[in-house]
């Protein structure tokens, strides 16, 4: 009756909705570009492209928790894919900005398999290896990110490469559709796999359900644990006949005071150090530095790979070290690697000489191919910051040209150490990777009591994407009126409040039980 690897092939396919998430929170860093030139989009504009599944998020943050206590985490699950599917589908074909934001919401309402999938697999797996399989849900969402990042690099390398059979597919005139679209395959694959698992067993229990839950019990554990498993469930189970509106009651109460201080704290930190603004414009950011489009998309394929190295640094030691020392060590790096960028942007200065003002004559990708002449009185005019030096560029040849055209202008004249924002931000990426990324989740499945787990992870899922719709949206207007420098920087402020924060507050969850947690978080701090 006991198979050995049942919890972990449960654990991989609910994880496969990490994979969509991520894919479909990183493909928008390569398309926001292409749409805004195709939309005419402003920065406002630009930032609801991107943020408008977070927002959409938020809102089905609200329910989802609550939802998956009333039809199960399985059927909740199989809801999301369907979104998936369907958001990939309508973002495709978008014909309009409003018609790829709606898209992209849809999206966005799958986005809270963020907090389901942790929580389902929390409830199966035993507690010796709870951190390592809550991880792989991690472990897929920044495999869906690198691949999102590789395949806008190779999508964008083959629009440009003259085949033949690439303008016959529509590739060439149609980049960021078929980066959008190819979110479709994994989603479906998602959807079909969820067919083959169950539901949890404690839920299964809360609904009566005894008989199949002690089947699935008998599957994940041996038997000399299994019946031990099953009464605590049951013990468990006996004071969890709330409502759902008692249940939201009780999440305030004083016996989870620690809990969700602690749940908040955590949640907050993990967006508003700024991992979304990085994943979402890697591209944008790397321009931003000066090494064009082309190799910023390659940039941000480095980005990827970091991220899954780290993922599994943090898979192996988040057992072993526990949680609180991965976020001491990983926000400690995040404040240093956003110093790095802090200092590598504020020494950057920008000149358009007599060469790179040949150069910008003779480029042939300039969009709408304005008048280069235009900008002959900026030649050997010096600009000590981005924003001025943007600013100068929209009064001089217009907002649409300089929007366009950014990454080449920037390209001809900066002056900076690039190799240093490359450093520091994948140093941010590798610290948040072992840190906020994995780590959050896990502790979510965690602290919560088992009845008011779904009611409170959405309520923390609501603030953290909350915050995460924020970043998002006012990235690019940050980008545009502070400039990259006190961009980075408030970025390093605000994860040496939360470092202090989680250093003060938060107890080591690892290895113990559900129900031992219950009572640690329960007793007066």
């Amino acid at each position: 009756m006991y198979k050995p690897s049942y919890s972990l092939y449960c654990a991989i396919v609910v994880s496969l909705g990490g994979f969509v998430f991520g894919f479909d929170a990183s493909v928008i860093s390569g398309v926001v570009g292409f749409v805004s030139t195709e939309f005419n989009l402003n920065p406002i504009q630009a930032g609801f492209v991107v943020a408008a599944p977070t927002l959409s998020g938020v809102l089905g943050t609200m329910v989802i928790g609550p939802m998956s206590d009333v039809l199960g985490r399985k059927k909740v699950l199989l809801i999301i894919a369907f979104l998936y599917v369907l958001s990939a589908l309508a973002s495709a074909f978008a014909v309009s900005y409003e018609m790829l934001v709606i898209a992209r919401a849809i999206g966005g309402f799958a986005f809270t398999s963020l907090m389901i999938a942790p929580m389902y697999i929390g409830e199966i797996s035993p507690a010796a290896s709870r951190g390592k399989r809550v991880s792989i849900n991690q472990l897929n969402i920044v495999i869906g990110l690198s691949a999102a990042y590789f395949t806008n690099y190779f999508i964008l390398d083959l629009s440009t490469s003259g085949a033949e059979w690439v303008a016959a597919i529509g590739l060439e005139a149609h980049t960021w559709r078929w980066m959008l679209g190819l979110e479709i395959l994994p989603a479906l694959i998602f959807f079909l796999a969820l067919f083959t698992i169950p539901d949890t067993p404690r839920w299964l229990v809360n609904q009566g359900r005894e008989d199949e839950a002690n089947g699935i019990v008998r599957k994940l554990l041996p038997p000399e644990e299994a019946e031990n498993e099953l009464t605590t469930i049951r013990n468990s189970s006996a004071s969890e006949q709330e409502s759902v509106w008692e249940r939201l009651g009780d999440i305030f109460g004083p016996k989870m005071r620690l809990a969700l201080i602690v749940g908040i704290i955590v949640a907050v930190t993990q967006q508003i150090t700024g991992i979304n603004a990085i994943f979402f414009y890697a591209p944008t950011i790397f321009e931003q530095s000066g090494i064009g489009t082309n190799a910023a998309f390659a940039q941000a394929v480095l980005v990827g790979v970091i991220n899954v190295i780290f993922t599994f640094v943090a898979m192996a030691l988040i057992d072993r070290w526990g949680r609180k020392p991965l976020l001491i060590v990983g926000l400690s790096g995040i404040i240093f690697s956003m110093a790095l960028c802090t200092y590598g942007f504020a020494k950057a200065t920008y000149t358009i000489s007599n060469e790179s003002f040949t150069q910008i004559q003779a480029e042939e990708d300039i969009e709408d191919k304005f008048d280069t002449e235009l900008l002959r009185p900026l030649i050997g005019v010096t600009f000590d910051n981005d924003v001025d030096f943007k600013n100068t560029l929209r009064d001089t040849i217009g907002k649409e040209a300089a929007r366009d055209n950014e990454s080449l202008l920037i390209k001809s004249s900066i002056s900076m150490n690039a190799i240093l924002i490359l450093m520091g931000i994948l140093g941010f990426v590798a610290s948040f990777a072992i840190s906020l990324g994995p780590v959050m989740w896990v502790l979510f499945s965690e602290i919560f009591p088992n009845q008011l787990r779904g009611v409170a992870i959405s309520f923390v899922g609501l603030i953290n994407s909350g915050v995460s719709f924020g970043v998002q949206l006012v990235f690019p207007i940050e980008l545009a009126t502070l400039g990259a420098a006190l961009t980075f920087a408030s970025y390093g402020v605000f994860a040496v409040i939360g470092l202090v924060l989680i250093v003060w507050l938060l107890p080591e969850t690892k290895g113990k039980s559900l129900e031992q947690l219950e009572q640690i978080f329960a007793k007066p701090q």
